[in-house]
């Protein structure tokens, strides 16, 4: 997991491009979703971290944005725990 806070743009890019990073997150809603949802480019770069992988996201304990992963999301809200 790394905060957004403590990276610097370039940096963020590179790590998109590479690879690393794969999903963004809200560290104060502890939720997780894809890097192109609207919802997660309108927080605060304060609130924002970074995982890279689905599995991280879920270990650290966040769950599926209901905007941009909807069918994970459903899942997650009718009480199917992923791990």
């Amino acid at each position: 997991m790394l905060h957004h806070a403590d990276l610097g743009d370039n940096e963020v890019r590179s790590k998109i491009k590479s690879g690393e990073i794969q999903f963004g997150g809200n560290r104060k809603l502890k939720i997780y979703g894809i890097l192109k949802c609207k919802s997660g480019k309108r927080m605060k770069r304060g609130n924002r971290i970074f995982f890279n992988s689905e599995n991280e996201a879920i270990v650290m304990g966040y769950r599926p944005c209901g905007h941009c992963m909807q069918g994970l999301y459903k899942k997650w809200k009718d009480g199917f725990v992923q791990q």
